[in-house]
């Protein structure tokens, strides 16, 4: 049985949820989740600069992390197990600008998130996670940014029952910006934010 990919864009502009090529027989399965030929003939100009991987365990949750110059563009599969993904969209001059949208991603369906760059993204994980990220640019430290997890005017409504509200952050998460503050602190852009020293 094979699966081809397929491409369905989200009402963020610019983001995606994509099936990948899948090819199963009696051995397991083949799987290709990024080809730069398909994505550019779907409208994405993907160039592939960066892959990691994060290893978590249930309860994990990575906070709304962006990069503020250099920005990312991201593809994100969970390889194993099964996440909550939240994208929020961070483009000041966009219709949706602080809108939030959240996926099931897992290793069982494969699917995968294209994150747009200026964009937030973080996850909560529901069972023990392998999480790949395939980025247009390269991680900066120095740039490293990002949003608390429970913002309230960003409401994000994460399952927590699916973790039996028992969650686990970084000290650095713990102490992340506020909505609010990175509106005070970014100023609109043409391609997305900048700071304002």
């Amino acid at each position: 049985m094979i699966q081809r990919f397929s491409f369905e864009e989200l009402d963020l502009k610019g983001s995606y949820l994509i099936k990948p090529f899948v090819a199963h027989d009696e051995r397991g399965y083949f799987i290709k989740d990024y080809s730069e030929e398909v994505f550019i003939d779907n409208g994405i100009g993907h160039e592939l600069k960066e892959v990691f991987y994060t290893s978590s365990e249930k309860g994990v949750i990575r906070a709304i992390h962006f990069q503020r110059v250099k920005e990312q563009a991201k593809l994100v599969r969970c390889l194993t197990g099964k996440i909550y993904d939240v994208i929020v969209d961070l483009r000041k001059t966009s219709p949706t600008y602080g809108q939030w949208r959240g996926f099931y991603l897992s290793g069982e369906t494969k699917d995968s998130l294209y994150i747009p760059k200026n964009f937030g993204h973080g996850y909560l994980v529901i069972e023990p996670s392998i999480v790949s990220y395939k980025c247009s640019e390269k991680f900066y430290e120095e740039y490293d940014d990002g949003i608390k997890w429970d913002d309230p005017e960003l409401k994000i409504k994460w399952p927590l029952e699916l973790v039996d509200h028992n969650i686990n952050f970084s000290e650095k998460d713990r102490h992340l910006q506020s909505f609010s503050e990175f509106n005070r602190k970014f100023q609109a852009k043409k391609r997305g934010f900048e700071e304002v020293k």
